[in-house]
């Protein structure tokens, strides 16, 4: 069993959250260097927390298919994002987060930028802080401007020990 201490991400994110003028650029800039296609995709993080994770990408060129929204990759690229840290914010530092089922659904075009809202149940946190391995399936909840929901995504996590036995 490991222990429900704080974990080095979320340990990263309150220090930085403690400095004068870091706002959502700032965090979002710095969790992009620790995962360099978030940091390619240009994502923000509005939110961050170990239950609750906002994240959104601007409509701008360098993320965009042949018809000016969002390309499919980048509103993936979302979905994962919002949920993977929703799990990395509570998974113990001797423990790896791992996708295990990125399952998306293109319902209708999207409409200019877009924002992910993945969540997690208290139980779910515990789980993932206890038990030496295991997988969730992480809600989440992507829009476009328009308020809509463009895609449907199922997001299922899984950790292991780093230290293979």
């Amino acid at each position: 069993m490991s222990s429900s201490k704080p974990n080095q991400l979320s340990r990263t994110v309150a220090t930085l959250r403690g400095l004068p003028l870091i706002g959502p650029w700032l965090l979002s800039f710095a969790l992009g260097r620790v995962v360099p296609l978030v940091g390619t995709g240009g994502l923000r993080f509005e939110e961050l927390s170990s239950s609750r994770v906002v994240v959104s990408i601007r409509n701008r060129r360098k993320v965009q298919n042949h018809i000016k929204g969002v390309h499919a990759a980048a509103m993936a690229l979302l979905a994962e994002t919002a949920t993977g840290f929703c799990v990395g914010m509570n998974v113990p530092d001797d423990k790896l987060p791992l996708i295990k089922t990125l399952k998306v659904d293109y319902l209708k075009r999207s409409v200019g930028d877009m924002k992910a809202v993945a969540q997690l149940r208290p139980e779910q946190i515990q789980q993932i802080r206890t038990l030496d391995k295991g997988e969730v399936t992480v809600p989440v909840i992507i829009t476009d401007e328009s308020g809509q929901e463009p895609i449907q995504c199922e997001m299922v996590w899984a950790w292991v020990p780093k230290k293979r036995d």
